[in-house]
């Protein structure tokens, strides 16, 4: 048996490992998958929002690592990582996305002269400014096996000296396990009648919008989040706006003293939700405004338009054949896009090649033959 060990540490993570980790049991005889949780993001709530809800069997270790500043969050996983790499004599380590689990665990793996596999490759949105682009380059580069989601991101990787045949186009493991769940997903009204405010949405019924933000270049800065939040306020009179607030966009917005702009709007705030509450929402929202890559993904998938808070993407499939539509922080770029979107119905999109629930089959399917070709 070749012995893989499969990283997840933040909530990014999960909707990923989990098709992998079941393909690999289903369609392979010869990998032993052991599962290691640095607990970057965790909680118990969280345990059963993700882990319980996406069927992630539990895990094997738990570095128990928590929150901390990107430097301090990474060196801590790596040092923890170290002694479960001599423990468990692994044949290969297999990381997701982009985040700090991701980049501490694989560099811990290449030192030791361990190959590493990295899903979700070579996406790139050219702004050094993200911690996860930086993730990204890095994982890429230490990378022996890279499966990507889309085939402009084979491009990238070639065009920063990484060789072709190390990487493989395999579709987006997010999708599968998106179209596995959708059928089980929490109906919104279930999910709104649970939110103080959402049965007067119901009755209306005239549709809602959904939005998330979190990332530090929209929350951190008051300058940023105020003209934000007073845009989506100025929206939200045109159609109601359904927010599950991040834990870091909650702090700052409290700390900046912006809770009367989202009071004094027709805007439903709720804590952060389960995989299958958000999916439910997310399917039936009339558009989504959002500062996450994996939504972008989804929405396409789901043919939902999307109103992406960034200047940019990593995901450029998502704008080009999707329902994405890049509007960065700019006011009345964003107020003029959802006018848009409620008057002609959006971007009507297509599904991405190889967006079909399978991507984690062919992944696993590739795992066996590299791990036997290696052998040989």
């Amino acid at each position: 048996m070749y012995q893989l060990i499969c990283i997840v540490g933040a909530r990014p993570n999960f909707m990923k490992i989990a098709p992998v980790i079941e393909a690999i049991k289903n369609e392979t005889k010869c990998i032993d998958v052991k599962l290691v949780h640095t607990g970057q993001h965790y909680d118990e709530s969280m345990k059963h929002q993700f882990f319980e809800q996406l069927g992630i069997p539990e895990p094997d270790i738990d570095l128990e690592v928590g929150s901390g500043s990107h430097a301090a969050q990474t060196a801590e996983i790596m040092k923890r990582f170290e002694p479960v790499m001599d423990d468990l004599s692994a044949d290969a380590v297999l990381v997701v996305g982009d985040v700090n689990s991701t980049i501490a665990c694989a560099l811990v793996a290449v030192k030791k002269g361990v190959p590493v596999i990295h899903v979700e490759a070579g996406l790139r949105s050219n702004d050094r400014g993200m911690p996860e682009e930086i993730n990204r380059v890095l994982t890429d580069q230490i990378s022996d096996l890279l499966y990507t989601t889309e085939r402009s991101a084979e491009n990238n990787l070639v065009r920063e000296g990484i060789a072709a045949e190390r990487v493989r186009f395999v579709g987006n493991v997010m999708i599968d396990t998106l179209k596995k769940h959708l059928t089980r997903a929490t109906p919104a009204n279930d999910t709104l009648n649970s939110i103080p405010g959402g049965d007067k949405l119901i009755a209306e019924n005239q549709g809602f919008a959904l939005l998330t933000m979190h990332r530090p270049s929209n929350v951190d800065e008051e300058e940023t989040l105020k003209p934000l939040l007073e845009t989506i306020a100025l929206a939200s009179k045109q159609i109601p706006i359904v927010f599950p607030v991040h834990p870091r966009t909650a702090s700052k917005i409290k700390e900046f003293g912006l809770s009367g702009l989202i009071s004094n709007a027709n805007i439903i705030t709720t804590g952060p939700m389960g995989y299958m509450e958000l999916l439910g929402l997310m399917s039936s929202a009339k558009l989504v405004l959002t500062d996450s890559g994996g939504i972008q993904e989804e929405t396409t998938a789901l043919g939902v338009p999307c109103i992406t808070l960034r200047e940019n993407t990593e995901r450029p499939i998502t704008v080009e054949q999707g329902t994405n539509t890049i509007v960065g922080a700019n006011s009345q770029l964003i107020f003029d896009t959802v006018q848009e979107v409620l008057s002609t119905g959006g971007k009507q999109g297509r599904q991405p090649e190889l967006w079909d629930g399978q991507a984690a089959v062919r992944i696993a399917r590739d795992l066996e033959q590299w791990f036997k070709g290696r052998n040989a």
